[in-house]
């Protein structure tokens, strides 16, 4: 606590938006944001047989005591959108991700555990999981920019159980399909006793075409049935 309020007088906490000094995202731009506001929260049905794994991962779990759950039924996932990625929110998250600007993981968290609606739903959640990076590109950016964000949730975070394997090539100017195909099997889990049958929530910045959340499922079902899914903002198209 000491250590935070020296911090704060040296960095004081500014908005995020227009860089008035007091609060992470001040009430001006706060109510700024609302526009972009969705709030979507609903239920996603994703086929079983689209989960489940190789055979060879299959024999491999089982000699690793990994739960597979891929079977039998359709896996229902929540996912949860809070704002549309446009505009303010779309600079916002840009700046944060490719131009150094690591403060604004606290504007995110100010404005997740502000919206009351959304912040009691999560904190139905046993863990957070922030998609990870490849180590690769988290040495390049400094820092995980999810991760920085569940940090200040409150609520348990692990970061050591779904990890990616394979550095690909950012995403953003690819088709869906192409995306799909780059990120198959990049994703997998370990200290899977860490995270069994507990209800998780994975958490990402961005939701475009739903490739990297899917996989990451795919990923943390052989560990728990029980998972939802929240994004910053989600693409409009």
């Amino acid at each position: 606590m000491i250590f935070e309020k020296a911090l704060n007088l040296f960095f004081p906490i500014k908005c995020g938006v227009c860089g008035k000094i007091g609060l992470p995202i001040c009430k001006k731009c706060e109510k700024k944001l609302k526009q972009y506001e969705i709030n979507l929260i609903f239920k996603e049905n994703i086929k079983a047989e689209s989960l489940e794994d190789s055979f060879e991962n299959k024999e491999l779990n089982i000699k690793n005591n990994i739960l597979n759950n891929s079977t039998n039924s359709n896996l229902k996932i929540q996912k949860i959108f809070i704002y549309k990625y446009q505009d303010i929110i779309r600079n916002l998250l840009i700046n944060y991700k490719f131009n150094d600007a690591s403060y604004l993981a606290n504007s995110f968290a100010y404005l997740i555990k502000n919206n009351k609606k959304i912040y009691s739903i999560l904190k139905s959640y046993d863990i957070i999981i922030p998609v990870p990076l490849h180590k690769k590109r988290m040495n390049e950016r400094g820092y995980n920019q999810t991760e920085l964000i569940a940090k200040k949730l409150e609520i348990p975070i692990e970061t050591k159980c779904l990890i990616k394997t394979k550095n690909i090539k950012p995403q953003s100017t690819k088709t869906a399909k192409q995306r799909q195909i780059d990120i198959k099997n990049v994703f997998a889990i370990q200290n899977v006793d860490k995270i069994k049958n507990k209800k998780i929530l994975l958490l990402d910045d961005i939701y475009t075409t739903g490739s990297t959340a899917n996989e990451c499922i795919k990923t943390l079902r052989k560990a728990t049935n029980k998972i939802g899914f929240l994004a910053i903002a989600k693409d409009i198209y």
